[in-house]
């Protein structure tokens, strides 16, 4: 059952149960648990976006701990992006959904330091959207293939400008994705798109005006439209090809340029 408003859900067996008797637990542990409490309730829906948490005086009673604990705990909490915490007479923690740009922040943290090269990211790509289209395919609906005709409608209107050329391009990619209702595909995709929007950005600095750059954003935007007509016809398996083939050739386009590394685009 949902909680009322500022209403933090509490065991009536203490604050946490479990431990011996007597028992000290170190304040970053005891802070991890109350971290771990809160964000149970703030995924579970029990702590609803933009509510506001109790004051810190009311928390510190139900955990029974001192406030540098409980503060420790909203850092944790805060770190993740699941709450807000604004100082002062009329401050106080508020609740905030998980977003997905924290994620796809920490892989891109993680991308960096191992040295991931940009072709081994357009490689997991190449691996992951086919299919996605295949499914879209067998999936059809009228409903998606509006949303994807209006999709091409923008970037038809915006193919001369090549910046905005290249964020509608990806969009249309995420969009792929997203109409496939397939959560754990957007979570996955959505975090190599950023860096796959900025990879595609340099390139297009670094090449535009020239012929090549114009050429292989039309050849782009040709198997966009030819990739619905396959999607709208149910025809799987030319939709899996036709699009393992513009991502294979995006790729070998995009990584020619200067940034070979994820550290060099986003260092």
């Amino acid at each position: 059952m949902a909680a009322q408003p500022g209403n933090v859900q509490a065991s009536t067996a203490g604050p946490f149960s479990g431990g011996p008797v007597g028992q000290q637990m170190r304040l970053p542990k005891m802070a991890e648990m109350i971290a771990g409490h809160l964000r149970g309730q703030i995924v579970s829906g029990q702590l609803a976006e933009n509510e506001a948490l109790p004051p810190e005086t009311e928390l510190m009673i139900q955990f029974e701990v001192s406030r540098p604990t409980l503060r420790e705990a909203f850092r944790i909490l805060e770190s993740e992006s699941l709450i807000t915490v604004k100082r002062g007479a009329h401050g106080g923690a508020r609740v905030q959904a998980p977003d997905l740009k924290v994620a796809a922040r920490y892989a891109a943290v993680i991308l960096q330091h191992q040295r991931t090269t940009l072709e081994d990211l357009y490689e997991a790509r190449v691996v992951i959207e086919p299919p996605c289209v295949g499914l879209l395919a067998e999936i059809r609906s009228d409903a998606a293939i509006g949303k994807l005709r209006a999709a091409l409608a923008e970037h038809d209107a915006v193919v001369n400008d090549p910046m905005r050329s290249i964020h509608v391009h990806v969009a249309f990619h995420s969009l792929l994705i997203e109409l496939t209702g397939n959560n754990t595909l957007q979570l996955l995709m959505g975090m190599l798109e950023g860096i796959i929007d900025k990879a595609n950005a340099a390139r297009a600095e670094s090449t535009v005006g020239s012929a090549i750059h114009e050429r292989a954003s039309r050849k782009g935007l040709a198997a966009h439209h030819r990739v619905v007509d396959l999607i709208e016809a149910r025809d799987t398996e030319g939709a899996e090809q036709l699009w393992r083939k513009h991502l294979t050739e995006s790729r070998d386009f995009l990584v020619r340029g200067d940034v070979q590394t994820v550290l060099d685009l986003m260092g």
